[in-house]
């Protein structure tokens, strides 16, 4: 059965005869896109042939272009080792730059010897390159592949395809021609001009067009979830600003002013330094030197309150927590934070300066060790990861520490990131009664196992055909 495009199409073209689309459509007095549907249609029932032609076209960029008027650099360099043969003369005539492309590619031609600051030639060349570049320039292109290869990779020629679809009919049907009828609608109906017509039959096994729907992207999707997860385990979502004092970053959870994670090559420096509430100033500051009235030691040594007050890229979200239960230190408090942290890190599979971490904290007098493992196993597990372990894991502001990890299929355990119970050198100084069980993940990572990925980086670029691709949902 032929749909009403399908016949409009075969009545108007004539067999044998080849139509490009354009032209087909102006016969058929159908649309383009009709045309090109009915043509592959009619290719799959054995009534037509479609063919693409696909037409390659060169340009001279405006580098091409100046070159064409000037002269290659290497053509110029020739002329001029015809008169003197010292670098450091030609270099002022032609420029670094000139002279560096110059003298590149005639070495790789071996026509010249460098030595002792001079240039020889030591033969004679032929500039195919401009003769290529003038036959561009008037729209011929029967140019030595090697030569025109050449031209795109230093970026003189720019290359365009041209697609052109050819239409042919190869037969028409034996039976006449009747048109069918594919919507049946009111006015059919109440007309009965539904009498003595043919229905459109459709044919489910011709591959259909694929729609791409707006959906959510699937990073946003696990962010989404986590949130979810834990609103429903009564969490609250807490926010912060991005630039953070050095002092809720790092000293007010009892990080040592000489820790290497405050080193340049790790945290982003603001030259900026702003005022500290003098209170909190001095029970962290004795808490550092001497331990203050927590029964610690401390760190010992000088605290250096400018080192606080200077402005950074939050490093964790873990400024964000510490901050919100100063503010709040009565328990019971339960609150999380996702949001984008920054590190100077360089960029490979598993690392980016700039990305999300989620932190959490839970305060409360009747809470331990075992009700942070049961939290954040609960977590994982409704995450999709059924096999969840811990292992013990340091960090100056929690005691005991732990690195949860999961087990993937084809990479074996895989650890997320940090947990523990805060030091009282963290907790006493704000006033915070109780304990407080702490976690930070890395959502990055989380996502790259959700997502059956290897390189972080994907998750950021902008992969139009992998969005389209990937599954609305995915567990």
């Amino acid at each position: 059965m032929l749909s009403p495009f399908e016949i409009k199409l075969l009545k108007s073209l004539e067999v044998g005869k080849e139509y490009p689309i354009s032209e087909a459509a102006r016969v058929s007095e159908l649309s383009k896109d009709a045309v090109l549907k009915a043509a592959y249609l009619l290719e799959q029932k054995g009534f037509c042939k479609v063919k693409e032609i696909v037409t390659k076209r060169y340009t001279l960029t405006n580098e091409g272009l100046q070159y064409l008027k000037d002269g290659l650099p290497e053509e110029r360099l020739i002329e001029l080792l015809k008169k003197k043969n010292n670098l450091s003369e030609i270099e002022k005539e032609m420029g670094k730059k000139e002279l560096g492309i110059a003298l590149g590619w005639l070495r790789k031609k071996n026509v010249i010897k460098l030595s002792d600051g001079k240039v020889e030639l030591i033969k004679d060349v032929d500039f195919k390159e401009k003769d290529a570049l003038n036959l561009i320039s008037k729209g011929s292109f029967d140019i030595p592949k090697d030569i025109l290869k050449n031209l795109i990779k230093r970026k003189l020629v720019e290359e365009e395809e041209e697609k052109e679809i050819i239409i042919k009919v190869l037969k028409k049907p034996d039976v006449e021609l009747r048109e069918v009828i594919t919507d049946l609608t009111p006015e059919i109906l109440l007309n009965r001009d539904w009498k003595d017509k043919e229905f459109l039959k459709y044919d489910i096994k011709i591959p259909s067009k694929d729609v791409f729907t707006a959906k959510v992207h699937p990073y946003e999707r696990i962010i989404r979830e986590c949130r979810k997860i834990f609103l429903e385990m009564g969490f609250v979502e807490i926010k912060g600003n991005y630039v953070q004092t050095s002092f809720w970053n790092f000293d007010a959870l009892f990080q040592p002013q000489d820790h290497p994670a405050r080193d340049m090559q790790d945290t982003f420096y603001l030259n900026k330094y702003v005022e500290l509430d003098e209170k909190l100033v001095k029970k962290v500051k004795e808490t550092h030197e001497n331990g203050w009235i927590t029964g610690s030691t401390g760190w010992g040594g000088k605290w250096d309150i400018n080192k606080a007050k200077q402005l950074v890229l939050r490093t964790h979200t873990t400024a964000i927590t510490i901050h919100y239960l100063a503010k709040n230190p009565n328990p019971p408090v339960k609150a999380f934070c996702i949001d984008r942290v920054y590190r100077r890190e360089a960029i490979d599979a598993t690392h980016l300066p700039e990305f999300d971490q989620l932190e959490g904290v839970v305060l409360d007098k009747d809470v331990g060790f075992k009700h942070l493992l049961g939290l954040l196993k609960e977590f994982f597990l409704k995450m999709g990861f059924e096999d969840v372990r811990f292992r013990p894991g340091y960090f100056p502001y929690t005691e005991p520490s732990v690195e949860p990890e999961v087990y993937v299929e084809d990479l074996g355990w895989v650890e997320l990131g940090g947990a523990g119970v805060f030091r009282k050198e963290v907790v006493e100084p704000f006033g915070i009664k109780g304990k407080v069980l702490a976690w930070g993940l890395g959502i990055g990572r989380l996502a790259m196992l959700r997502l059956g990925m290897k390189d972080l980086r994907r998750l950021y670029l902008p992969d139009i055909g992998w969005l389209r691709e990937f599954p609305a949902i995915k567990r």
